[in-house]
């Protein structure tokens, strides 16, 4: 397992991040623990979660795991928050008065004294950046928060952010999470640029397209357990064309270097310029364990190219990052201090 540096920060993670989206909902409690057991076991230091995971429980799972295996120092545990926590109007968002509260919440699920990395789940038109990171920095202050990051953030919002950090002398973002795979490749646009520019480190989400890029589906047919089914997913994302030439290319690649398609795509998604630690997101143990073999997986010039042929830098086959954007930017909002 290789380390890196998270962004400007002294920390190193490992290359690949454990996901646990999975947890408490489709992997039940006894197949997360296998799940974080085996990853923790094969030198993964990196998780990462989110307080609106299977209704707070996925929170819940990581920290009786950690406190189990006697991880929690030597884990950098990151997660989330922004999506309602409830039927209150005020559960939710990113206001002072919301991420205070969420913030304790996560630690009692949690079980821990600090989160190493905590996130902004999406951007948020009504509340001004600088009110947030205001209230983050109070967190990290208090040592309740180590690091701070964002999650989906169009670049100039990534940008806007640093400014106003450090016009009020407040802590900084140090990542950003951005949906990111092969399939769709926008973050090379702006976000990945933007992100090397500034020192952020980029902890992609989705690295496997929801399931597509891992060889399980087969050119307009469905699976019954899977997303995709017809040509779609869930949320009506759908492959194209080209996206099937490009699986069909992995699908001999994968069978040229002994290795599975989602090792590869992973691989691939780990070496790219910028990027620092995908996020893989098993449901089950079978798959995490498939999945950390990325490690072993090595690409050189021609196995790039042979990609870019199909999937050029900044090309789109599945509109995945878009669809996952919900920018919520409204006119006459104001975001920045002044």
């Amino acid at each position: 397992m290789e380390y890196r540096s998270l962004g400007r920060t002294g920390v190193q993670v490992s290359q690949f991040c454990l996901g646990t989206m999975m947890f408490g909902g489709k992997a039940d409690k006894a197949e997360s623990n296998r799940i974080i057991d085996c990853a923790l076991g094969s030198g993964v230091n990196f998780v990462d979660t989110a307080n609106v995971y299977a209704g707070n429980e996925s929170e819940r799972i990581v920290g009786e795991a950690l406190v189990r295996d006697g991880k929690r120092q030597t884990t950098i545990l990151a997660t989330k928050f922004n999506f309602p926590q409830g039927d209150d109007a005020n559960a939710r968002g990113l206001s002072r008065r919301h991420l205070l509260q969420a913030c304790e919440d996560s630690l009692t699920r949690l079980q821990t004294d600090w989160i190493d990395l905590y996130q902004l789940h999406r951007s948020n038109a009504h509340v001004p950046i600088d009110e947030t990171l205001r209230a983050l920095d109070d967190l990290i202050r208090a040592g309740k928060i180590r690091y701070i990051g964002c999650s989906m953030f169009p670049s100039w919002q990534m940008v806007e952010s640093l400014w106003v950090a450090k016009e009020l002398g407040l802590n900084r973002f140090v990542c950003e999470q951005p949906a990111y795979h092969m399939l769709d490749r926008t973050a090379e646009r702006e976000v990945i640029p933007a992100a090397r520019s500034f020192g952020l480190a980029v902890i992609p989400w989705g690295p496997l397209c929801g399931g597509l890029l891992t060889g399980k589906y087969q050119r307009d047919q469905g699976d019954p357990e899977g997303r995709w089914q017809d040509g779609k997913d869930n949320f009506n994302r759908e492959a194209t064309a080209q996206a099937w030439d490009v699986i069909d290319l992995l699908r001999g690649m994968a069978v040229e270097k002994s290795c599975s398609m989602s090792q590869l795509a992973l691989a691939w998604c780990a070496a790219q310029p910028g990027v620092t630690a995908p996020i893989i997101g098993p449901r089950t143990f079978e798959q995490v364990a498939d999945n950390l073999g990325a490690v072993e997986v090595s690409l050189d010039q021609d196995d790039f190219d042979r990609i870019d042929a199909l999937v050029p830098p900044h090309s789109v086959a599945v509109r995945y990052y878009d669809r996952a954007n919900a920018v919520d930017f409204r006119p006459h909002t104001h975001r920045s201090v002044v």
